[in-house]
């Protein structure tokens, strides 16, 4: 048998038994989905408020940009770029904090959490 078909069937057969020698600890795992849920929900709320920081600095460094430029269209057109994306990163991070707590809310009523 070539060595390439052998690796092949040693990984379908740790495929197929390793979920069956830690099936006792994956149900033990499922009464602790409280902690996982609070802990995932804290990893987002501190990812959205360093998005707003970044999102607020690239707004302040666009507002300085647009006073500094001194009528230069290049660099006012530039400024106006950085605060109009700026915006939109910072409605997309908030989108998402929101779409994200609905889902969680679901997935908890859904699965009795």
């Amino acid at each position: 048998m070539k060595p390439a078909k052998r690796a092949i069937y040693r990984f379908c057969y740790l495929a197929a038994v390793l979920p069956l020698m830690f099936s006792g600890s994956a149900s033990a795992a499922t009464n602790n989905m409280g902690q996982v849920d609070s802990f995932i929900k804290s990893i987002i709320t501190a990812l959205t408020g360093i998005a707003g920081l970044i999102a607020t600095a690239f707004f302040v460094l666009g507002g300085f940009k647009y006073i500094t430029s001194s009528g230069n269209p290049h660099n006012l057109e530039h400024a106006k770029r950085t605060i109009i994306f700026s915006a939109l990163g910072l409605a997309i991070t908030l989108a998402a904090f929101v779409l994200s707590n609905i889902v969680a809310g679901l997935a908890n009523s859904a699965f009795g959490g």
